[in-house]
């Protein structure tokens, strides 16, 4: 999420802000500095235990075995789900945006779903270069899920408009977004408006359907950690640290955990968090067991 953000403008150090890729690009080469190895263009399939460790199945048929896994699994936009709009998915469709398709789309009109941050983060950033940015959203207005900030900055932007109470319900091109159709939510009446791209940030859900159910989630796929973990979720008579899934020896942080700030300086901040967990959990285990008598 924080790589595809076109300008993060709240994280410390940077006070004229920083695109997402740019951080994260820093934070690849500090972290690989430090000794971090890194396995390209793999995933994790599954993972279980095995004998006091965890065994992490990948995606070329290998495996990897650890005493500790931490899981920063992130979140993945929500699709929309209109058939003809997800077959132009690149070509004039995007979820989220990024730097380089603002810059393609230069004294152009185009529209923006969504009322969170990320839809107003990337509303100011395509005003740069558009003719025009419409935000779609649901809702009255965006002061119940936008930053104040942001709010101002779209206030203040001659180019970009909110359109509230309307929602996406199709749209249409030949090889590229031309046009799409909305629909007044109160209404129902629709409109076919031209448009040269259409960028959704609609919600996200979180990259957790691969765990075994040994790890507990909310209904939405959230992990559980420390203190949201209930008798029943945790199996051994110690506690569970703070950012300990059900399944002992398994953290979770960032986006994929259950009850975060999704915001890049507290993504950080739980990082340092769990690896000091990690550090009590490995010491631990490697403690000798003294015996009484």
């Amino acid at each position: 999420q924080a790589g595809s953000s076109s300008r993060i403008r709240n994280y410390l150090g940077f006070a004229r802000g920083v695109s997402g890729s740019e951080l994260a690009q820093r934070a690849f080469q500090q972290a690989w500095i430090f000794g971090a190895r890194f396995l390209h263009a793999r995933e994790v399939t599954a993972l279980r235990p095995s004998e006091g460790r965890h065994v992490l199945a990948l995606s070329d048929g290998s495996e990897a075995t650890a005493t500790a896994v931490v899981l920063a699994t992130g979140i993945t936009y929500r699709r929309l789900g209109i058939l003809e709009l997800e077959e132009l998915v690149g070509t004039g469709v995007f979820y989220g945006a990024s730097v380089s398709e603002a810059r393609a789309h230069a004294g152009q009109d185009v529209y923006v779903i969504g009322g969170g941050n990320s839809a107003g983060q990337a509303a100011v950033h395509l005003g740069r270069y558009a003719r025009s940015v419409t935000v779609l959203v649901r809702r009255a207005g965006l002061e119940e899920t936008m930053s104040s900030y942001l709010i101002g900055e779209i206030d203040a932007a001659d180019n970009i408009r909110v359109r509230p109470h309307t929602e996406v319900c199709g749209g249409r091109g030949e090889g590229s977004l031309e046009a799409i159709e909305v629909r007044d939510c109160r209404t129902g009446e629709t409109e076919t408006v031209p448009a040269a791209a259409l960028f959704i940030l609609i919600g996200t859900q979180p990259h957790t359907s691969w765990l075994p159910d040994t790890v507990s989630r909310d209904r939405w796929g959230y992990l559980l950690s420390g203190p949201d973990l209930s008798g029943q979720d945790w199996p051994l008579e110690r506690q569970p640290l703070m950012l300990e899934t059900s399944l002992p020896g398994v953290f979770a942080v960032g986006d994929a955990r259950l009850g975060s700030t999704k915001r890049v300086a507290s993504a950080v901040g739980e990082g340092s968090v769990v690896i000091e967990q990690v550090h009590q959990l490995l010491a631990a285990a490697e403690s000798p067991v003294r015996v009484s008598g």
